[in-house]
């Protein structure tokens, strides 16, 4: 895999600010296209992995034109799982570097990794985002199967997915989604980072993100194929490590609506025009969906604003 730098976008209001994206986070760029490394530019998959079972790869990732109507670009990620063995060997799309350590799947041996000391095997941030949006289109053998991401920010560490004990007091914020079938359609998911309430806070410093056919290591069934394009941040205005310091958390997502962390007291919504949405409790407001746009979410002295994308 070659690694390109990960992408920033300035925008220009009162002030001017950086927003980091995962580098060909649109799937365009692709290497050793047509041979069996065929992989897209900045990830990797099976065939650029490391460990004792290395040689056994297969190639499970390939550049696809099936895109979604509308889409900007040409090319998607299809991710797709493969029977080696009568063992299921899951699709997996990482941007750090796949260790194939043994050939029981569940097995410790077998995780995603940040390699800190080869940049492309790494994908360096110092921003904080709010979520992580994409556009997937989900196709299983079995209706019950479900398939995953997996985004952990963290600090200067080679991180392990999935993590060990290890790696745990090195996790800034996670990003997690377990998702179905998405009916033959190309489907938007939104997927908040929750923040972790250590002290102090861990830098964060990299991003390890995972895109597999399967939501279990051997789980699913040879064929499994996710299609895959679009991957972005979303920001807030300001950072969500600025919204940890008040006396709640709150954050939106596509499939769980609005959700609220903190004592049980109460809220209150409020528009961008200033006026009130809605003034309740945890069990009145967690769960609400809400209209594409900022809002605050005011408590006491404490405000949280929150992006609805």
């Amino acid at each position: 895999m070659r690694k390109i730098t990960l992408n920033i976008f300035l925008f220009s209001s009162l002030s001017v600010f950086a927003q980091q994206q995962i580098g060909n986070s649109n799937m365009e760029s692709w290497d050793n296209v047509g041979q069996s490394t065929e992989e897209p530019t900045n990830w990797s998959s099976f065939k650029t992995g490391t460990g004792g079972l290395v040689s056994f790869a297969s190639q499970q990732v390939g550049r696809s034109t099936s895109i979604r109507s509308g889409a900007s670009g040409t090319y998607c990620a299809r991710i797709y799982a493969v029977s080696i063995l009568g063992a299921i060997a899951n699709g997996n799309l990482t941007v750090g570097q796949i260790n194939m350590g043994s050939s029981t799947p569940t097995s410790a041996s077998n995780y995603n990794f940040s390699k800190i000391a080869d940049a492309n095997f790494s994908e360096a941030l110092t921003n904080s985002p709010d979520s992580l949006v994409f556009w997937v289109k989900y196709t299983p053998v079995s209706s019950s199967s479900n398939a995953r991401v997996h985004a952990i920010l963290h600090d200067s560490y080679d991180f392990r997915d999935p993590i060990d004990a290890n790696s745990a007091p090195h996790t800034a914020a996670r990003a997690e989604l377990n998702y179905g079938a998405t009916g033959g359609n190309w489907v938007r998911k939104s997927v908040p980072f929750v923040y972790e309430a250590q002290v102090p806070a861990v830098s964060v410093e990299y991003i390890l993100v995972t895109f597999a056919t399967s939501s279990t290591p051997g789980g699913g069934s040879a064929n499994d194929e996710v299609l895959l394009d679009d991957v972005e941040l979303i920001y807030n205005s300001v950072g969500l490590n600025e919204q940890v310091a008040h006396s709640f958390k709150a954050y939106y997502s596509i499939e769980n609506g609005l959700t609220i962390k903190g004592a049980d007291t109460t809220y209150e919504l409020i528009n961008l025009a200033g006026a009130s949405e809605k003034v309740g409790n945890l069990t009145t407001l967690n769960g609400m969906s809400l209209n594409t746009g900022l809002y605050f979410l005011k408590s006491g002295d404490s405000v949280v604003k929150i992006l609805v994308p």
